[in-house]
């Protein structure tokens, strides 16, 4: 058979005939793993091509038998699309990834067939249910797939779209993250669940990896004497890489040291929220501020330059919130920001609490691209929050911020992190720009606000006392 893999892309991300040129987000782009990986589990007498929208324009008229297609939420109605002009030229449609996986009864209106969780097992049952004319659907695991049967992703596929990536090039350790985050998909689609793979296939993969290349862990010390190990052995393949990680690798000098060594150069952590109110919420691990900011200053004392998540419109968040945010990743030295306005995924706890509450107020899945308000914010308006946080994002990629902190990374970590931090920072400075994100502080407007209700109740004082009232 002939099989197209799709990943699909937002409409103003997406190429097409009236809009052919990729976009400049090459930094945001990386790995396509999932596809890469369901292509190399995908029995050797059935033919793979894959299809990024990002940077290259999906054909319906392709000569194909199964198209699969692999999505998030906010993709979703784009999938969908997909789906249905396939369908009517008699493709045969299958979905998979976190969407299909955590809302699958919607999902299975629209597709053939749907995958929910893992791709082992289930994709190569899948493709013998086709040839045997035998298709459900909903395939499912009765229990979770051993990692050691995963196969190394068929990157050469990716071949023809490298320049317009960060990196084709990720490897995964483990999946899932033991942790019970009430807004995160990843302890949705793992079932609070972490499972690695066996050490000597990841050293086995490393070694047919460029020397520059990124881990996409979720945490990547999840689960430290395997870290410590994967180390280890790392230190004499002398590459270079970043990953995902959880700030309590500042609590362990020798791990953080063994990293430095290995090659690491840059850490993403989801620093989340400075509210200890907000972060217990979330049942994610407290920390305060202060602990944050000095483990923060560990990781880059150590040569390793930082990245962090952070979400604005929390139920403890004001209109303070945007300004106190930006004080403190300035403060800290932080390279990079990636910053959400919550966002309560279907699957998650904190989507049900709200449905359940009736906050959300938009049910348009293309919204939930973590850059729109979609539920009703517990003090503060959406219109606030939607400001605030455009504010936030703009101010922190001005120009003149994103050098100095490039310097400041160059000093950190080296010549090649303080060049990714520069890209990445224009990257998402370039991405403002084109959305024309502006924004504005919404407590400094409410003091204006407050500030010219004084003045007026001052000069209406002063005429009601002058006509003697």
């Amino acid at each position: 058979m002939k099989i197209l893999l799709i990943l699909p892309a937002a409409r103003h991300l997406r190429v097409t005939i009236d809009n052919p040129q990729v976009t400049r987000r090459a930094m945001l782009r990386f790995s396509l793993l999932p596809l890469t990986m369901v292509a190399a589990l995908t029995p050797a007498e059935h033919s793979v091509q894959l299809c990024d929208e990002n940077v290259c324009k999906l054909d319906f008229d392709m000569d194909v038998d199964v198209v699969g297609v692999s999505f998030m939420t906010a993709l979703a109605p784009r999938a969908y699309e997909i789906a249905r002009e396939f369908r009517r030229k008699g493709k045969i449609t299958v979905a998979g990834g976190y969407h299909p996986t955590l809302l699958s009864y919607e999902v299975a209106a629209y597709f053939d067939a749907v995958v929910i969780g893992d791709a082992e097992e289930l994709w190569p049952r899948l493709l013998t249910d086709v040839t045997a004319g035998k298709l459900q659907n909903i395939y499912r695991h009765t229990s979770l797939p051993d990692l050691s049967f995963t196969p190394v992703p068929r990157r050469e596929l990716t071949e023809s779209w490298s320049r317009h990536y960060a990196t084709c090039h990720a490897v995964q350790t483990g999946r899932g993250c033991g942790h019970g985050c009430r807004f995160c998909s990843v302890t949705a689609f793992y079932h609070k669940t972490f499972r690695h793979r066996p050490l000597d296939q990841v050293l086995a993969e490393l070694q047919q990896v460029p020397r520059n290349f990124m881990f996409v862990d979720d945490n990547i010390i999840a689960d430290p004497d395997y870290s410590r190990a994967l180390f280890s052995a790392m230190i004499p393949l002398k590459k270079r890489w970043v990953s995902q990680c959880s700030l309590k690798i500042a609590d362990d000098p020798e791990l953080l040291a063994l990293a430095k060594r290995a090659g690491c150069i840059g850490f993403f952590v989801g620093l989340e929220s400075l509210s200890k109110e907000n972060l217990t919420a979330l049942d994610k691990t407290i920390n305060t501020e202060q602990d944050n900011q000095e483990r923060i200053r560990r990781i880059q004392r150590a040569g390793i330059a930082v990245q962090t998540a952070v979400i604005v419109g929390l139920d403890h968040d004001d209109v303070n919130v945007f300004r106190k945010t930006l004080h403190f990743l300035q403060k800290t030295g932080i390279g990079a920001l990636q910053l959400s306005i919550l966002t309560p995924l279907p699957g998650t706890p904190v989507y049900d609490e709200f449905a359940a509450a009736g906050r959300i107020t938009d049910k348009d899945w293309s919204h939930y691209d973590f850059r729109h308000v979609v539920f009703k914010p517990a003090k503060m308006t959406a219109q606030q929050l939607q400001t605030g946080a455009d504010w936030l994002y703009n101010q922190f990629y001005r120009l003149d911020r994103i050098l100095l902190r490039s310097l400041r990374v160059l000093f950190q970590a080296g010549p090649l992190a303080a060049f990714l931090c520069w890209r990445l920072n224009l990257t998402y400075r370039y991405d403002n720009k084109r959305e024309g994100i502006v924004g504005a502080d919404p407590a400094k407007q409410k003091q204006i606000s407050i500030l010219n209700f004084s003045t007026y109740k001052i000069w209406q004082c002063k005429v009601f006392t002058s006509k003697g009232i």
